[in-house]
């Protein structure tokens, strides 16, 4: 039955409405709708509904495929597989001078020196000191595949609370001892039960920050962590290339090969602020059984 101009134009004006949000399902309603009446501007609306109604978007990648795509596909596609995707996937605690939670980043961004200079991104770290029942302190050398500071030696294992709720933990540096049972086990194959959490000992925090080359760096709030306890090693060589544990005097040669170039031997820069400013003094303490007295955890010591 033919329609009186007033019911199209009605039916114009619906069409309108209808197509404000240009939603597909809508217009495929709309199409089939007037695909039931045989007039002239039913046709033409048809038409028009065919040439204005957009097709269904195709899905957007995820955010992690696109972050491993621009990686891949920029200066970084020779970066190790495996510290590719920590660099991704771990997000860094943001901090404040003062240690205030202040949000979280990628472990990626934390270490690019141009977003720690513009942005002044500050993460949570943590250095961990295992001494054995000689009182002998065992380093690492890190990998040559690590993004930051390869190859050099440094204290047992340093790296960063990440941003979930069991190494968030304030309270008597819980977060951070959570952390670093957890990265021991990483890095160096140390089972969770040789080390317990409330072994270690958190001795002081320092602020730093040091280059690494001209893209990498660190700019960390460090919590340093002493422990004492004889342990099974079995270490990741994606995150470790060499062990050793010294005693003081071994370490005391290990510093004059360093200063002197001998070999090739480098150490980690918040390493040796440690050594520098705390760790002999401490390692009495260590032999002594007195490591408590030792502990100050209210100052932050900026050492940048």
């Amino acid at each position: 039955m033919e329609r009186s101009k007033p019911e199209e134009e009605c039916e114009v004006q619906r069409w309108r409405t209808h197509r404000g949000p240009r939603n597909p399902n809508i217009c495929t309603r709309e199409r089939a709708s007037l695909l039931d009446h045989h007039c002239p501007a039913s046709l033409l609306l048809l038409l028009l509904l065919l040439l204005r109604c957009p097709s269904p978007l195709p899905p957007r990648p995820s955010l992690s495929l696109c972050r491993s795509t621009a990686m891949a596909d920029g200066a970084d596609a020779g970066m190790d597989a495996v510290q590719r995707r920590l660099m991704f996937e771990d997000e860094c605690i943001l901090v404040d001078e003062n240690d205030n939670v202040v949000g979280h980043e990628s472990k990626y961004n934390c270490h690019l020196m141009e977003k720690i200079e513009s942005l002044n991104l500050l993460h949570r770290a943590f250095s961990v000191f295992l001494f054995n029942s000689k009182y002998e302190l065992l380093l690492q050398q890190r990998s040559a595949t690590k993004v930051t500071f390869p190859l050099v030696w440094t204290n047992t294992c340093c790296s960063h609370p990440l941003y979930r709720e069991s190494e968030l933990i304030a309270e008597n540096a819980l977060g951070a001892r959570n952390a670093a049972q957890r990265k021991l086990l990483d890095e160096l194959g140390i089972p969770a039960e040789d080390v317990p959490v409330d072994e270690f000992i958190p001795l002081g925090r320092m602020l730093y920050k040091a280059p690494s080359d001209g893209k990498w760096g660190e700019h960390e709030l460090d919590y340093l962590l002493f422990i004492v306890r004889d342990v099974k090693v079995n270490p990741n060589p994606d995150e470790v290339a060499d062990i050793k544990y010294v005693n003081q005097e071994q370490l005391k040669e290990l510093l004059r090969k360093a200063d002197a170039g001998e070999g090739g031997l480098k150490l980690s820069p918040w390493f040796r602020l440690v050594v520098d400013n705390f760790l002999f003094k401490w390692w009495d303490h260590v032999e002594k059984g007195t490591l408590k007295e030792a502990a100050d955890m209210k100052t932050i010591h900026k050492l940048t």
